[in-house]
């Protein structure tokens, strides 16, 4: 299905996926900068211009390059889709099962191949793009297209996986609190027990698995699937940021692990934060938030990073499960991670883009 990409240009979807091509590292990545050789706009001329071409002179008709097509694009749904799925799955840049339907895991998985092969970033699937993929890819089997149903698989997010993990943590092999998400963690102790127990270690749950695993455990207590989680309890900061007083601002400061949501110097929210370990360090300043997402998934650390609000680069404030379940004994890439989800969540529909965010000791 090709359509022109001036339709392309005009849909709503896709004004997202450009903001996306900033975004497509996730926490500690490069962000874009500004185009600065873009040509400034032309100026109409003045009332007294005189044109110096003879009057029966006919007017130059300018060369323009005609506009690329499109392949496939942010809502499309097809066994093409498919197709490129699989493709990208090969080279390493699309982690999930191949669906059929281009969302947003497909758009970002599309905006690091076209980064990694030094094309211009979109998240579309141009007519330059689908060559340079089919080039550097094979035509997918079966099984790459229609891979085995799962019973879990990384992505998911349900009480089911916690179950999952209850029972890894029984035979050692999952070492965190239980927290719904299936994600490299459990991805990587699915694999080892597939390894354990003989099972091709793929990291994703079938059936096969499922039942041997089930087999080897017992059903988990509901604290076992939902232990609890101390959270202490967060004061106001007494002394914000002065450049938190005013307006809408998103304060956080590295002295206390905070982030307080303030309008008009007055304290909405407050919640726990961590920051960027000492090889990624989280940048100090005054920024904006210039791009929300909602269920973000970082291509370059394979990781989910939702509600995220990004003022970096590829630094954002976002949800991070492996702080709810460790706490301080780790760090991000360089993002503000929070670990209170239901705070995040609400948070996330306040903000709007534009909103200050201060980083600061």
């Amino acid at each position: 299905m090709v359509r022109s990409a001036l339709r392309h240009r005009t849909s709503v979807a896709v004004a997202a996926i450009a903001a996306a091509a900033l975004l497509l590292t996730g926490c500690g990545g490069q962000g874009g900068t500004e185009d600065e050789s873009a040509p400034p706009a032309s100026s109409a001329p003045e009332a007294d211009q005189v044109d110096d071409k003879p009057a029966d002179e006919e007017p130059e008709e300018e060369e323009t390059e005609p506009a690329e097509e499109i392949v496939l694009e942010f809502g499309d749904e097809s066994d093409q889709v498919r197709e490129l799925q699989a493709r990208l799955a090969q080279l390493d840049h699309f982690a999930a099962d191949p669906t059929g339907y281009y969302g947003d895991v497909t758009v970002g998985a599309v905006a690091g191949f076209q980064e990694a092969q030094q094309l211009e970033v979109s998240g579309t699937v141009f007519e330059s793009t689908w060559a340079a993929i089919t080039e550097l890819s094979t035509a997918p089997s079966q099984q790459e297209l229609y891979p085995p149903q799962l019973v879990m698989g990384y992505g998911d997010n349900n009480d089911q996986v916690r179950e999952l993990q209850a029972r890894l943590i029984q035979l050692g092999h999952f070492d965190e609190k239980p927290t719904g998400y299936y994600g490299d963690v459990t991805s990587s102790a699915v694999r080892a027990f597939q390894q354990s127990a003989g099972i091709e270690a793929t990291g994703q749950l079938d059936e096969s698995t499922w039942s041997a695993l089930k087999e080897q455990t017992s059903a988990p207590a509901q604290d076992d699937m939902f232990p609890p989680i101390e959270v202490p309890e967060v004061e106001t900061p007494a002394n914000l940021d002065e450049r938190c007083m005013t307006g809408r601002a998103l304060c956080i400061s590295k002295t206390t692990n905070t982030l307080s949501w303030v309008i008009d110097g007055q304290v909405k929210t407050t919640m726990d934060v961590r920051f960027g370990t000492e090889e990624y360090p989280t940048r100090e300043g005054e920024f904006d938030v210039y791009w929300k997402s909602r269920n973000h998934h970082s291509t370059l650390y394979d990781s989910p990073m939702p509600y995220a609000m990004f003022f970096d680069g590829g630094q954002a404030v976002h949800y991070s499960e492996n702080f709810a379940a460790n706490g301080y004994n780790g760090g991000s890439y360089g993002c503000v991670n929070v670990r209170d989800e239901a705070a995040i969540a609400a948070l996330f529909d306040e903000v709007r883009e534009g909103d200050k965010v201060i980083v600061h000791w």
